[in-house]
């Protein structure tokens, strides 16, 4: 007598990004303390003070008031706290924040301004905030970049290059004031922000 076999059973799809990495990875939001924040400033680095104001639109331009943010940065050295940086950080600036949006979409981080970092082989990049971005109904993250406009090297930065002419904007934050800068992430539409392969 032989064996019944189950009937083939199709795979698991993928699930999207759920609100657990909400809860965990953005604690304040719930009453919580917060491993990491918004503000990299509190160490003190030296360098030149920025707050970068923005928000998290869809493709029709409507907030998304429960994606969460991390940004990683060079401090105003161009030198990253990580063991592989050839100089170390100064003044133990970590280089690395995290905020969830609000209401309105809206996220803030005070900072610095990071110095120019060499690519591996050694060409000059502008200075430049690099940028993941989780949010629901992504199944994986999102990766771009924060450069900031009317920079003269930004012509020059290798991997602004390699982005089109014409969707580079999407990639320069503005200057509103003496030291407040604004980025709009936009998910979709016909300016959506430029992302890269993580």
């Amino acid at each position: 007598m032989t064996e019944q076999l189950p009937p083939a059973h199709e795979l698991t799809p993928s699930q999207t990004v759920g609100p657990f990495f909400h809860f965990m990875l953005t604690p304040k939001t719930y009453g919580v303390r917060e491993i990491f924040t918004a503000d990299l400033t509190k160490e003190g680095p030296g360098g030149e003070r920025l707050r970068i104001e923005g928000r998290v639109l869809d493709a029709d331009g409507a907030p998304i008031p429960d994606a969460m943010l991390e940004i990683w940065q060079a401090d105003a050295n161009g030198a990253y706290a990580h063991p592989a940086s050839p100089k170390p950080a100064a003044n133990g600036f970590c280089g690395f924040g995290r905020c969830p949006t609000d209401a309105h979409g809206a996220f803030a981080f005070d900072t610095i301004m990071p110095g120019i970092v060499p690519t591996f082989d050694g060409a000059p990049q502008s200075p430049h905030i690099a940028v993941t971005l989780f949010a629901r109904g992504m199944t994986r993250h999102l990766v771009t970049r924060i450069y900031f406009a009317g920079r003269d090297d930004l012509a020059a930065d290798p991997v602004l290059a390699l982005v089109p002419q014409e969707r580079r904007g999407s990639l320069l934050a503005s200057a509103v004031a003496k030291g407040l800068w604004e980025f709009t992430i936009r998910l979709g539409g016909d300016d959506e922000t430029v992302f890269f392969e993580a």
